[in-house]
């Protein structure tokens, strides 16, 4: 279960940088087999219909049985290519690169599904705020 929440990772934050704007990047995660804890950029509680927004893109991009590819590259070439990277300084110089579709291309060094149709239907339980500009989203796959 702990691969498909790395997977739903990639998917959320894709989706909060659709729904709530470029400037979402994510600021930390914590992952168990039950639940997923995903820390990210944002000013402001998100509002009900948000979450909503948030909630339904991601379970539209689940549906779509998008591929999930890996290469590895250079990690200039990857961030280049607009890559999201945390704690990019963490990393080597050739990185793996996880592509879902369109929708995100994020360094990544978890473990993935091959195809977003194995993740089940997506849930955000709590939206709460995690410090000052950090919201925190708790969510699971049902």
């Amino acid at each position: 279960m702990e691969t498909k929440y790395h997977t739903a990772t990639h998917l959320l934050n894709a989706a909060l940088r659709v729904v709530l704007g470029s400037h979402v990047h994510q600021r930390g995660s914590n992952i168990t087999a039950d639940r997923m804890r995903f820390d990210f950029s944002h000013p402001a509680k998100m509002t009900d219909e948000e979450k909503q927004k948030t909630e339904n893109l991601v379970n539209e991009w689940i549906k779509a049985a998008i591929p999930v590819e890996q290469v590895e590259m250079k990690k200039e070439d990857a961030i280049a290519q607009g890559a999201e990277a945390m704690f990019i300084e963490k990393y080597g110089d050739i990185v793996s690169v996880y592509r879902i579709g369109d929708k995100s291309l994020e360094l990544c060094g978890g473990p993935h599904v091959s195809n977003t149709s194995e993740l089940g239907h997506f849930k955000i339980k709590k939206e709460e705020s995690s410090s000052s500009g950090i919201r925190r989203i708790k969510a699971i796959l049902e």
